[in-house]
């Protein structure tokens, strides 16, 4: 019989699931890193909130263990490389809470412009300072969402509902979703520059990492009020505290910080500040919510090895997954390498099988490859939710199969539309299982991917090769592999350079954007 252990406090229900279904539970909310190191290895699911913390140390003395089940959406208390390094399934539960954080998003508006906790310390404390604190109305003022994904869309329709004009910034809102929703899309200078009111909803990325920092907050207007109810590190907390001081930035609520628990914040002590404990899914309906799904979830796969909202695995059998994996490898890379190029909204995603690779299960490659082409903008996304994302951003997706090889004897190409241009990748196997980009955007190349690429077009003039070799060199970066392709001499050419370590600053500086070049850096 299956054992799991539920480790923080979940709805009383979750272990009622588990048990009814012939699943042995244990519970221990508020166990101690010390006794669930000694205790996990007799479990074969671990069920968790946010206290758990799944370290690798933990993982390493999980003999057992088979499924992390964290109820909620974010997986930031668990380290799921070293899961999957063990072979362990990490799912979670992302819709669970969603009207809770939308709700709280709102509720911290309203108590932003009304300067409502303020208000309450001083009424309570035998103070009437009525004219003291002088509101302003949402209603008629421009709200800026930034990430318009499952939270940000109700968060949308609320203030829709509160007559606010909204506008999102969100790079995979296509704009027939935007229509739908009733709210503009905006670039997110454009955003920043127009919003009476601003507020996140978007993961803590590599990409989103400091977003809202001083340069950010110099765009926006004088006078703007600010809420961050999705993660800590999306702002950049001192920035923003010298902003509420010289009255650039007339308030904020924050929920979320980060360092937590918030014990001392650069942010703390001011009036026009509205600070909350990391509430945004605090309540009993999500609470409830998550609890069951994760259950559900998790003795799904105890008992069938059906796979649900999984992190880091796919949705295969073992005889599937064994064949499929080279091919898995190039999809992903390949979506990836795309991912890393567009910077304009998805509108439409091709996934083309010619060859061999056209008479398997492409349905998990299609999968793969929009994981790797969505993941530098979404932290959640996985093969098993990457569909889902495009249904719901409206991003059209579609596969081609060609079991007639044409120029290989298999070949994945995976076409990127975007609101600006198409973008086109395609990749081979050579000797079975050795991944090869062989195309760029109809440019034939063929190149070998490894850890840290750059990418680099330009017009094929002499010079331009030896300038980047020095860049490079004087960099002291040192270049593994270095492959060129030209559409024909003197027009479009292109160039992969495999390097030891990723690119400083300093080095990307040459390779900016310009006029008649476009590099970028791109890790595999």
């Amino acid at each position: 019989m299956p054992r799991v252990l539920i480790s923080d406090a979940l709805s009383p229900r979750a272990a009622q699931i588990f048990a009814a279904r012939g699943i042995e539970v244990d519970l221990a909310p508020g166990v101690s890193p010390g006794e669930l190191k000694a205790r996990i290895g007799g479990y074969d699911g671990l069920a968790v909130r946010s206290t758990t913390k799944v370290t690798a140390g933990l993982i390493e003395r999980a003999g057992r263990l088979k499924v992390i089940g964290r109820a909620g959406i974010g997986v930031d208390n668990i380290d799921v490389a070293a899961a999957t390094q063990r072979g362990i399934v990490v799912m979670n539960t992302p819709y669970g809470n969603s009207i809770t954080a939308a709700e709280h998003t709102i509720a911290m508006l309203f108590a932003l412009c009304r300067e409502i906790p303020a208000a309450d310390r001083s009424t309570q404390a035998g103070k009437w300072e009525k004219s003291r604190f002088m509101g302003v109305e949402l209603t008629g003022k421009t709200l800026g969402v930034i990430g318009c994904g499952n939270v940000g869309s109700i968060v949308a329709e609320r203030a829709l509902g509160l007559r606010m004009k909204v506008i999102a910034y969100d790079p995979f809102l296509s704009p027939e979703r935007a229509v739908d929703l009733g709210i503009e899309k905006v670039s997110l200078d454009a955003l920043l520059a127009r919003a009476d009111f601003i507020t996140l909803h978007t993961p803590l990325t590599e990409t989103t990492k400091n977003l809202i920092d001083a340069g950010a907050i110099a765009k926006m207007k004088r006078g703007v009020r600010l809420v961050n109810c999705a993660r800590g590190g999306l702002v950049v907390e001192y920035d923003l505290a010298a902003a509420l001081d010289r009255g650039h930035v007339a308030g904020a609520a924050i929920d979320v910080f980060v360092d937590e628990p918030a014990r001392e914040n650069p942010l703390f002590g001011r009036d026009n500040v509205v600070a909350t404990p990391h509430l945004g899914a605090a309540t009993t309906e999500a609470q409830e919510n998550v609890a069951l799904q994760i259950a559900e979830q998790m003795a799904d796969f105890l008992l069938t090895g059906a796979v649900s909202n999984a992190v880091n695995v796919p949705s295969l059998t073992a005889e599937e997954a064994k064949r499929l994996n080279p091919y898995m490898k190039l999809a992903q890379q390949l979506g990836s390498f795309a991912g890393q190029l567009t910077e304009t909204g998805i509108t439409a995603v091709a996934v083309e099988y010619e060859g061999a690779v056209a008479e398997l299960n492409v349905k998990p490659l299609t999968a793969v490859a929009l994981t790797g082409l969505l993941s530098p903008q979404l932290a959640t996304v996985n093969m098993v939710n990457a569909p889902e994302i495009c249904r719901e951003r409206d991003i059209r997706v579609s596969e081609t199969r060609r079991a007639e090889p044409v120029d290989y004897q298999t070949l994945i190409r995976v076409i990127v539309t975007t609101e600006r241009r198409i973008r086109e990748v395609a990749g081979t196997l050579f000797a079975g299982d050795k991944p090869r980009i062989v195309s760029v955007e109809g440019i034939p190349l063929e190149a070998e991917l490894g850890g840290n690429m750059l990418f680099v077009r330009n017009y094929d003039k002499p010079g331009f090769i030896g300038a980047l070799g020095n860049a490079l060199g004087d960099g002291e970066v040192n270049i593994a592999t270095f492959h060129l392709g030209r559409a024909a001499p003197g027009q479009d050419a292109i160039a992969l350079v495999e390097v030891d370590q990723p690119l400083t600053p300093a080095i990307l500086v040459f390779c900016r954007p310009r006029r008649r070049s476009k590099r970028k850096s791109w890790r595999s």
